[in-house]
């Protein structure tokens, strides 16, 4: 059916990232005649998760990224005199440097297999740059295993098919790593979508205590040891055995502030200018209390953010506090990749047409109004549309040469323990680690558990993120050493080890293309939006911003994501008395099947043990 697609729709979406896939069904719940495709086997680009398998032939798929050759005939020869077109790229530029560790061996668990599973190659190495292909050698054959036990060890990058483990790249964002403040559009979209509570599922997976941790800060240094709880809530504060008595007093008078400072401007407007950083020296806090709200609660650059990027950062943080338990964060089981999921699952219950593994060759723009006016696909269709939206790494270098992206280092490790020492296995820990020396950027690492769906009982995956100023291994491997161990064999049998041991570990730089002016972009036509990749940011705010700006342009007098309708209430035209009939239950169906599907952005405080 790819091959004889409907000639006209009003929306064509290239790309299943986020922002592309809100967007689509977006549009479609506001009505309007959605194709959205991708030249990908799997949903979600570079926000996508994958099993351990899966993420292994995503490597290999960037290896072998570089030797496609486009055959541009098929689509040249239906250009017109009055038209041009805007080639697109068939390459994937957006992930660099990466390389691949194993430290675990197969042998200590024969007994345990994964279908398609790769055979261990110790310590194989490979490395991918942007100019150069690895050495296919490098690689792991398929009789080769990266892997100590796995049955699907975790990696947020790619569309899981329904494992029982996915591996999350993007914040493993190979791609994806996500932390959602509980506030955040992403997941008032999805509670809006009449979506079971915890306590209206039947089965619940076990309860995530999602722990927000600091390192402890002695003197000028920072001493990776000493891992302590964040206070988030006002009884935690003043529970805290880390601060003291007058500090907590500082504390919760400044929170206090930070909560309506809109409403104060004249004790801020005068420090707009500096950095939020020195901006919290002129607020009487002791060192110990900057280096609090700065690092554990803003979670703002010491150097770059604002003082209001300072304050608006520390509302938020306390604005989700109690929403859903003692932090201000939800994870979504299975990984980041379920989220675009969702949102086409969504876009084709009001009529989306989805395509997959479906290139698009290039834009047709007329020449006169110098407008998109059509696609051409790799079976040579000219479809047609009013809007077209194109994630950014289907741009060829030609469209981005004018454009600077930044870079986010990424690491995405397998442990065998948790970093934070706790009662519970079954738990989330957000630690942020600052910078230590000038020119280099605070790291942060997510630890996830079993119990979210994304790593086999028994191991944590990591993922730890920062922004880039060398490769992604050069950027974070101190961390990793400090707070890591990489996995012997001869170590088992001592039980003294102080560190988690690394089983496996992934380093990968991706481009970020997040607030990129779309006037970088040569030449596009104004009917053409760009959406961008991952961004280095803790939740997913930039994208649905990014989202609802664009809707609005395609669909300015229509609400953005309105909840659907309760399937009870749909009546059909011409049979609104007989709800029952079997074109009526069909579509009441699929509709009361969506909710079950999407409910991935469930309460970890309040599943049940």
């Amino acid at each position: 059916m790819a091959d004889n697609l409907p000639s006209e729709f009003d929306v064509i979406v290239i790309g299943t990232g986020l922002p592309e896939s809100i967007i689509a069904a977006a549009c479609s719940r506001s009505g309007q005649r959605v194709l959205h495709v991708d030249s990908r086997n799997y949903y979600g680009g570079n926000w996508a998760s994958f099993s351990f398998s899966g993420l292994l032939s995503w490597l290999k798929e960037y290896q072998e990224n570089n030797d496609i050759v486009i055959d541009s005939s098929l689509w040249q020869e239906q250009i017109l005199e009055n038209e041009e077109a805007i080639a697109l790229s068939r390459k994937d530029k957006t992930i660099q440097h990466v390389e691949v560790f194993c430290y675990a061996s197969q042998d200590l668990h024969e007994y345990v297999e994964e279908a398609g599973a790769l055979k261990k190659n110790h310590a194989c190495v490979t490395l991918v740059n942007s100019s150069k292909a690895a050495d296919s050698a490098c690689l792991p054959t398929e009789d080769e295993s990266l892997s100590t036990e796995s049955c699907e060890v975790p990696a947020e990058q790619t569309p899981s098919s329904d494992p029982e483990s996915t591996l999350e790249v993007n914040d493993a964002e190979a791609t994806g790593e996500k932390e959602n403040h509980s506030d955040d559009k992403t997941s008032e979209e999805k509670t809006n979508e009449n979506v079971p509570t915890a306590e209206d599922t039947a089965e619940q997976p076990k309860k995530n205590r999602i722990t927000y941790s600091q390192i402890v800060k002695e003197g000028r240094r920072f001493n990776i040891d000493l891992v302590s709880k964040v206070p988030c809530s006002r009884a935690d504060v003043f529970n805290s055995k880390q601060l003291t008595m007058v500090e907590k007093r500082m504390l919760m008078k400044f929170l206090t502030f930070c909560m309506e400072y809109e409403e104060h401007p004249d004790e801020y407007k005068a420090y707009e200018d500096i950095t939020f950083s020195e901006y919290l020296k002129t607020q009487k806090l002791t060192p110990n209390l900057q280096y609090f709200v700065l690092h554990s609660i803003a979670m703002t650059s010491e150097t770059t953010s604002s003082t209001i990027d300072g304050l608006k950062a520390t509302k938020n943080f306390l604005h989700c506090l109690g929403r859903y338990g003692n932090t201000p964060f939800l994870f979504p089981l299975y990984g980041q990749g379920e989220l675009p999921q969702c949102f086409c699952r969504m876009c084709a219950v009001f009529g989306g047409i989805y395509c997959l593994r479906h290139s698009v060759q290039c834009l047709v723009v007329d020449k006169e109004s110098r407008k998109c006016k059509a696609i051409i696909d790799q079976f040579g269709q000219r479809i047609i549309s009013k809007h077209f939206l194109v994630e950014d790494s289907y741009f060829s270098e030609n469209t981005c040469s004018r454009v600077q992206y930044r870079q986010i280092s990424r690491a995405v490790l397998i442990t065998d323990r948790s970093v934070l020492k706790s009662d519970s296995d079954q738990q989330i820990s957000i630690l942020i680690v600052p910078a230590e020396e000038p020119g280099s950027f605070s790291v942060r690492v997510i630890e996830l558990c079993s119990s979210t769906m994304t790593c086999m009982k028994g191991t944590y995956l990591v993922h730890l993120t920062c922004t880039s100023s060398k490769t992604a291994r050069e950027d974070l491997e101190a961390v990793v050493e400090k707070l890591f161990t990489p996995y012997t064999e001869t170590g088992i049998e001592n039980e003294e080890v102080e560190k988690p041991r690394i089983l496996w570990a992934l380093y990968f730089n991706m481009r970020d293309s997040s607030d990129i002016n779309r006037n970088c972009y040569n030449d596009l036509p104004s009917n053409v939006y760009v959406c961008s990749g991952p961004d280095g940011g803790l939740g997913n705010d930039n994208a649905v911003k990014q989202a609802e700006t664009i809707f609005q342009s395609i669909c300015p007098n229509e609400d953005f994501c309105p909840p659907p309708p309760n399937p009870e209430d749909i009546v059909l035209d011409g049979d609104s008395s007989q709800p029952e009939s079997s074109e009526s239950s069909a579509i009441l169906e699929a509709n009361s099947e969506i909710p079950a599907e999407t409910t991935i952005l469930g309460n970890p405080e309040e599943t049940s043990e």
